[in-house]
């Protein structure tokens, strides 16, 4: 709760895979408060009012997770929500002749980005969700120590290059200094 708020805040690409850690972890603990109380919260040693706020944070999320289905798989409406307004936002930077810096480096990610669409399956997902899925990868192969080949770490830097951008903007539209309104 507490890093997710500051993370919201500092990075929404952050976020966004934070929260996806989060709904995992959940699931590890089998949906129970008393397992995430023990293995998570405690961990954190809070004050008795932070802890209570922390508690009933995850509490609402394991709700969350068993009114929308996700308990198994799957993400919360909050985080495809993230999605969807970074969709948007990346749309209206592609069409906006001011942001070739942006442009290029989606361009430059493209090709990463259909390559790994074309290994999806039957369930292929957006250009940016894509692109999440590759960074959650990456963060769990990591965990679990594995291996990753020169070709992997070369997407994904180029990936976390592009997010990066789109993260950067993201916030300079959130404080209303990315489209600034035309003067008269």
């Amino acid at each position: 709760m507490i890093i997710a708020s500051q993370k919201h805040k500092e990075n929404i690409a952050e976020y966004l895979l934070y929260m996806w850690q989060i709904e995992d972890m959940i699931r590890a603990n089998g949906l129970d408060m008393d397992r995430i109380k023990a293995n998570v919260i405690d961990k954190f040693r809070l004050a008795p009012e932070q802890e209570r706020e922390m508690t009933e944070w995850y509490e609402s999320l394991i709700d969350m997770m068993r009114r929308e289905g996700v308990e198994k798989s799957g993400h919360l409406q909050l985080n495809k929500n993230v999605i969807i307004q970074l969709t948007d936002l990346h749309a209206a930077l592609l069409k906006d002749p001011r942001f070739p810096e942006y442009t290029a480096e989606f361009y430059k990610t493209l090709p990463y980005i259909v390559e790994l669409r074309s290994k999806s399956g039957d369930n292929p997902v957006g250009e940016l969700e894509t692109c999440f899925n590759a960074l959650y990868g990456m963060l769990l192969l990591r965990l679990q120590s594995k291996e990753v080949t020169p070709a992997t770490k070369e997407a994904v830097t180029q990936i976390s290059r592009f997010l990066a951008v789109l993260a950067r903007n993201y916030n300079l539209d959130r404080e209303d200094k990315l489209f600034p309104p035309e003067e008269s």
